[in-house]
This record gives structure tokens, sequence and C-alpha cells, in this order.
């Protein structure tokens, strides 16, 4: 039964969210996004999020969406009724117009299928929600952006559900570039606590109908590259992320990709054996000297000295006569009386050596993180996230987006250094320069 609570009107129903549907309902972000795998209730919490802020926006419209109208109506839209109908929560349906309008609150909810998102300018809306995102256009999610913006709505609110489908715009936008306001919950497999009470075996027995890069991604949630296979693929935002801050006791280790368009690099520490990544400077059309004004502007004041790592080609002389390596010594002799040491060798290791090794950092063979990354980060994690082998091939494809694998490059360069078995300083157990 109704109550009135103010101008709001409650109505109890019954629901037993799972811990990630708990986290997606109490997120006060304007637009929030639940991520998951099969089987892990982005359908429920879809509807009943689609309920509550009908209920808190008594008398205002809101809109619930999928991908195309079949899938509008047989999912998103009978999920929505199936509870109102299960929790007596008396409602008109005007199937002419689809839409549903809740008795206790006077409040629209309108259904609309956003394969034409041309058609979804006009009326402002308090909320809306999208099911199954990741195949939606990212222009649908644009319009309904434009559209919340109904000013007697008491909580404005766009929210979507998904499963992933590789680094898209979905990604981007809730998970590597997210702006504020946004905010992405990611449910595990095997947290459906209803589902396997009923079926214990569920998620083995899909294992047999899908094959093993299908069952990794709607099954385990997992995000994996729609190319070739993922080149670092120990690297895990839960375990390598972390908000970390720099030593003055420790020299920091810069190490750098000399690439014009990005120049790239990252700033570490190691403490008792673990490389920290501290920070990134990627400059587009960056010449070496703007990377050592970048760096001294940040660390300029760092009392632990540096200690600076590149690839060879940093030896190469350019067409000013100096190499750059020449030119960062230059540059620290006149700007700062940091402590300045270099480690890079004269010729590059294998590239699978390499990667081998990051990978092998990353996360041992015996469990053990020897990597942390600051998020701010954000180039070095797309690199973690996104860099992969051309399909069929253990080439590196560096065609697909020109700012990948630069970032990765550098600490690899730095690593290869610091952390290889039985590795030496530089060459020859020396400072090259």
């Amino acid at each position: 039964m109704g109550r009135d609570t103010g101008r709001i009107r409650t109505r109890e129903i019954r629901y037993d969210p799972l811990p990630s549907q708990k986290r997606f309902h109490r997120s006060e972000a304007r637009f929030k996004g639940f991520s998951g795998p099969i089987g892990s209730g982005k359908s429920l919490a879809l509807s009943h999020e689609a309920i509550r802020l009908s209920y808190l926006n008594p008398g205002r419209m809101g809109l619930l969406g999928a991908p195309t109208y079949p899938m509008l109506r047989e999912a998103t839209q009978a999920s929505l009724l199936e509870i109102l109908h299960a929790n007596q929560i008396p409602f008109e349906h005007n199937k002419a117009e689809n839409i549903v309008l809740l008795e206790d609150t006077r409040s629209r909810i309108v259904f609309r299928p956003v394969d034409e998102f041309e058609r979804l300018r006009g009326t402002n809306l308090a909320w809306f929600g999208l099911d199954e995102l990741t195949y939606t256009q990212e222009e649908a999610w644009l319009r309904l952006e434009g559209r919340l913006r109904d000013p007697k709505a008491k909580q404005l609110c766009g929210f979507a559900v998904w499963t992933p489908k590789g680094y898209d715009w979905v990604y981007r936008k809730f998970l590597s570039d997210p702006v504020p306001g946004y905010e992405a919950i990611i449910a595990k497999p095997n947290e459906n606590r209803h589902l396997l009470e009923k079926t214990p075996d569920f998620y083995e027995r899909l294992k047999g109908s899908y094959d093993e890069r299908f069952y990794r991604q709607e099954v385990l949630g997992e995000y994996l590259s729609m190319e070739g296979g993922r080149v670092y693929t120990s690297f895990d935002r839960e375990k390598h992320l972390a908000d970390l801050e720099a030593s003055q006791y420790l020299p920091l280790l810069w190490a750098l990709d000399f690439n014009v368009d990005p120049m790239s690099s990252v700033i570490a520490q190691k403490t008792r054996g673990e490389v920290r990544v501290l920070d990134e400077i990627i400059l587009r059309h960056g010449t070496t000297e703007q990377a050592c004004d970048e760096f001294l502007k940040r660390f300029g004041n760092h009392r632990g000295g540096v200690v600076v790592y590149g690839d060879a080609s940093g030896y190469a002389q350019q067409t000013t006569g100096y190499s750059d390596y020449q030119m960062i010594r230059d540059y620290f002799h006149v700007h700062t009386t940091m402590n300045v040491t270099y480690r890079a060798p004269r010729a590059n290791p294998s590239v699978r050596d390499r990667l081998n090794l990051t990978n092998r950092v990353l996360v041992s063979a015996a469990g053990e993180i020897g990597i942390r990354v600051d998020r701010k980060c954000k180039e070095l994690v797309k690199d973690f996230e996104q860099v992969c082998f051309k399909a069929d091939t253990n080439q590196i494809d560096k065609d697909r987006d020109r700012m990948r694998t630069h970032a990765s490059d550098a600490l690899g360069y730095l690593l290869w250094q610091e952390c290889r078995p039985g590795g030496n300083v530089g060459e020859r157990r020396e400072r090259l320069l």
C-alpha cells in the first residue's frame, strides 16, 4: 500500500538486491552505469532504478529505451511490467503511445527504441535508462543527455546497463575517460546468489556453449580487445591502480619513448622491489626539450635526484646535431641542479622479451604484484588495456590508434633495466652517459 511522505509517494517493493545492484542504486552520479556478465541482474537493476526514480520525481516523465523495438518489448518493457504486477503497483498502460502511468505518483514512463536516435529530440526528461548500452549508438545517449533537463525534477539521472563489448565508446565514457558526474559499477561473475541457488552449474554449463573468448566476455564480463589478443594480459585495474605519492628520499625514474607525436614518458620510483608509476607526460607533437620542461615543472623541486631511461634510438643524432640524450643532459645542466644519471642500452631488447618481462612484473607466476600505477596515468592504463596483437599474428597493432603503445614502451625500457633477472645497469654494469 502506498503512503505519502511530504510530496513524494513511497511504496514497499519485494527486492533483495545483490551487492553490485545496491551500489548502483545508491550511486548519486548524474550518469551511472551497471556493467556485468550474463546473469548479473542487469535488467532487474534497470527496472528497479526506473521505478525508484519515478517515485522520487512525482508527476514527471522518464524514458526507458533499448537498442531495437523487439528488444525493448520482449526484455526491457517485459521486465518492468512484471515487477509492477508482482508488487501490485497500480498503473495504466497506454499501448498506442507505449507509455506507463504510475497511479501513485502520476509519473510517466515512456518506452522507446533508440536505433533511430534523431527521433529522441523533444520533451524534457527527469530521468532516462537504457538497456544493453553497448549495442546502442553513442549519438542516442548524447541525444538523451540533452533531454535530461526537467526543471521540476527532484533528481535528474541518466543510467544504463550493459554487457562488455570491447573497448568501445561505452568503455571510454564510463571507465577509461570518465568526466565528473559519471560512475560505473562492475558486477562480478558468480555474484548472483539467487541464480546459483536455482541453477548451481549455470556458469559451468555455458562453457560448453561458448568459445573461450566469447565466454570471457559474456559470462565473466571481461573487457576484451575486439581485434587480436591483448598484449598486457596481466594488467587488472583492481590490482594495479592506486593513489600514489612520490617519496623525496628516492630517485625519480624517468623513462622516455622518443616519438614526436606523441612524445611520451612515465615517471616512477622503485621501493621494496615494486615499481610505482607516479605520473606520465604525454605531449602531442612534442620535442625532447618540451618534455624536459614539463618534467621540471612537475618535479623540479625533488630532492632524490633522477635516473633517465629510454630506448636506443635516443642515441641517434638529430638534424640539430645532437642526440635526444644529449639534449636532456644539456637541458638539465642549464635549468636544474638535480643529480641526473642515465641508464639506457645501446641496443634495445627484443619486443617479445620486453613484453614478457612487463607481464611478469605486473603479476608474477606466484601472484606477486610488481607494478602499481597512479590513477591519473590514463594513457598508460589505456595501453595496458587496449594494446593488442594484429589478428592471427604476434605483431603489435600500431595502426589502430596512434596514441597507443608509447607510454607502455617507455615503461618497458625502465623495467628492462631494473627488473629483468640478472639484469645489469646499462650493458656492462655501468652508467652509459
